[in-house]
């Protein structure tokens, strides 16, 4: 004999269908809780590129160029191309990274004045100060990266050198 009825459990009235809804609910909520839907706890930030601060300094040398060029236009055509090759390693870094690049970042800010120009001597110290930061970035960046931080360490100390004695 076959029964098509609702099987009723007790005279309370509880179907087996309320039941196993009944559970299904707690461990559905029970899943729901542990994978983190109702955490009130913000995502913690993603870790700084390894690679931002060779772009902070790229950004920090074409300044400091833009400057010395202001105080002493005399020197542009000899600094100018210095202060691109460290624009240009800025764009590569900001595309590797995924950062983006200040809108002042793309040419010569206008904003220097003459009264706040870099010495040939302090950009040649500057140029050597960020040729060891991308050399240390150059033995622990992944393969993938090597080729282009190795490449800006060697183009700083090449600037490196043709300012000196100046």
């Amino acid at each position: 004999m076959v029964l098509t009825g609702a099987v009723v459990m007790r005279a309370g009235g509880h179907t087996r269908r309320r039941v196993l809804a009944g559970t299904g609910t707690v461990l559905g909520a029970g899943v729901l809780a542990s994978c983190g839907l109702f955490d009130d706890e913000p995502e913690p930030a993603p870790a700084p590129d390894p690679l931002q601060p060779l772009l902070d300094e790229a950004l920090a040398l074409a300044a400091a160029y833009d400057r010395a060029i202001a105080a002493q236009p005399a020197l542009s055509a000899r600094l100018a191309p210095l202060a691109e090759d460290h624009r240009a390693h800025a764009a590569e870094l900001a595309e590797l990274i995924g950062a983006m690049l200040p809108s002042a970042a793309a040419g010569p800010s206008s904003s220097a004045s003459a009264t706040d120009g870099d010495s040939t001597a302090d950009l040649r110290a500057a140029e050597q100060a960020a040729q060891k930061t991308a050399v240390a970035a150059c033995q622990t960046a992944p393969r993938e990266r090597a080729a282009l931080v190795g490449s800006i360490a060697a183009c700083r100390a090449t600037h490196a050198e043709s300012l000196r004695g100046s």
